[in-house]
């Protein structure tokens, strides 16, 4: 019945990553820049540098699964970076100041990003607060939050096998927190492809009434995403002080748009009900392997911000002209 409906709308939740649909594009897109930065630069295709994109964009990777899941339901969520940050406050206050284990710092980290995410999922459902409002309160406020914990001032130095987790790279290759993100990834694919549940963010983002009356939670569902989406922010930060060792509350300044980005860029539509991980990767993999490239061709910094967001409106363009072709 469930995937009857969906069906009927045109959106079938078979989005992966072997069948990427309305990512086709961006995939070829990314394959065009590997080419042309191949040809302007001489280290690009080194496997030095190939391995320095993939710890670069971590902590993107983890972010852009929570706000696949958003954006597949219709919402958005401007919070991302604002909870990344509190989480890294969290954690080291947690630790490094409470004296408390590591294990238990990092728990309480990503409890207390999930509570953001309860918050505004209770805003949006219960309330009816619109989705943008809903998350930039909630951006405001766990920035304010994350610099109340240390009066804004940053806390360094952690165990030496944490900040080995964003450093040793095992069997020569990969550091732990690239496994880690290629581990949500393939379990969000997995679960966006196989299970039910998976299938209902396809119908609630495809029309949520006719979601309701298939007998779907709307509300539960809801909640649920801007939980798993706070959730993998506070996961991101956690990778993310540990390629620093350290963590401030002035972290994950822009972090939002950034994800927002790779999630559209990859194909997933901004009205929901369309899209998949499978093209989040590939975006993912164009603003890593574009920033990396214009910071080899010595691109200015101010340039490479004008570039990412003109690569952004080709991408929506190309979206919304796909969408009134189907």
């Amino acid at each position: 019945m469930l995937a009857l409906e969906i069906k009927e709308q045109g959106r079938s939740p078979k989005n992966g990553l072997a069948r990427l649909s309305g990512a086709t594009g961006p995939l070829i897109g990314l394959l065009a820049l590997c080419v042309f930065l191949s040809l302007g630069t001489d280290t690009f295709l080194s496997v030095r540098n190939g391995l320095n994109i993939l710890d670069q964009i971590t902590v993107l990777g983890i972010m852009s699964v929570g706000m696949t899941f958003v954006i597949l339901i219709g919402g958005i969520d401007l919070s991302v970076g604002s909870v990344l940050a509190l989480s890294m406050m969290i954690m080291g206050w947690t630790a490094n100041i409470a004296g408390l284990p590591m294990g238990v710092a990092i728990l309480f980290a990503l409890l207390g990003s999930a509570f953001c995410g309860l918050l505004v999922g209770l805003l949006v459902t219960a309330f009816r607060v619109p989705a943008f409002i809903a998350t930039l309160a909630m951006m405001s406020a766990a920035r304010g939050v994350a610099n109340m914990i240390t009066d804004g001032q940053q806390i360094v130095g952690f165990p030496d096998w944490f900040m080995m987790l964003a450093i040793d790279r095992h069997f020569g290759v990969l550091t732990a927190t690239v496994f880690l993100m290629l581990a949500v990834l393939l379990v969000a694919w997995l679960f966006l492809k196989y299970r039910p549940e998976g299938r209902m963010l396809y119908a609630v983002g495809g029309n949520p009434e006719v979601a309701r009356l298939a007998g779907i939670n709307v509300p539960l569902v809801t909640i649920g995403v801007y939980v798993v989406c706070a959730l993998l922010a506070g996961l991101a930060g956690i990778v993310l002080a540990a390629r620093l060792d350290s963590v401030q509350p002035s972290s994950g300044f822009g972090y939002e748009l950034d994800t927002i980005a790779a999630v559209v860029i990859g194909g997933t539509s901004l009205s929901g009900g369309a899209g998949g991980i499978g093209g989040t990767l590939i975006g993912v993999l164009i603003i890593g392997v574009l920033r990396n490239g214009l910071n080899l061709l010595n691109v200015s910094p101010f340039l490479q911000q004008v570039i990412i967001g003109v690569v952004i409106v080709l991408a929506v363009g190309v979206e919304t002209l796909r969408r009134k072709r189907a």
